[in-house]
């Protein structure tokens, strides 16, 4: 029996999702994180920068992963809010950066998704994520 908890679907003859997977089968402990913005542990901004607010989001999810004793490498899903999906494509080399340092290369399956505006004036992304570990 495997002990694998989380597996890549890729359907047969398609090409590689780049930065994210297609699907992943998973089972286990099931572990939901809200929405992450770019803001810190005490509900402050301390930039407006896109790809800041991205890495402080990102941090987030992990500090709050770390609370079930898992990481990044037990996502399963991950859906990102963004306020400008021109930005997000423009600066795509320095967020995948960004996303591999505090990341890692742990690509679950994804959605990105343009809102006309997020709760907190200040964020420009929010990012939601859905784990699984053993």
């Amino acid at each position: 029996m495997s002990q694998e908890i989380l597996r890549v679907l890729q359907p047969e003859g398609w090409a590689p999702a780049k930065g994210y997977a297609n699907g992943i089968a998973a089972r286990g402990e099931m572990i939901f994180v809200a929405g992450m913005i770019g803001w810190n542990g005490q509900c402050q901004f301390e930039t407006d920068d896109f790809v800041a607010q991205c890495k402080q989001a990102l941090q987030n999810i992990v500090a709050t992963l770390a609370c079930a004793d898992a990481g990044p490498e037990h996502m399963a899903r991950m859906t990102w809010y963004v306020k400008d999906k021109k930005e997000y494509v423009a600066r795509g080399r320095e967020l995948g950066k960004v996303y591999q340092e505090v990341m890692g290369k742990n690509y679950p399956a994804m959605t990105l998704v343009q809102v006309a505006d997020l709760v907190e004036d200040r964020a420009l992304v929010e990012i939601e994520v859905t784990a699984v570990k053993p």
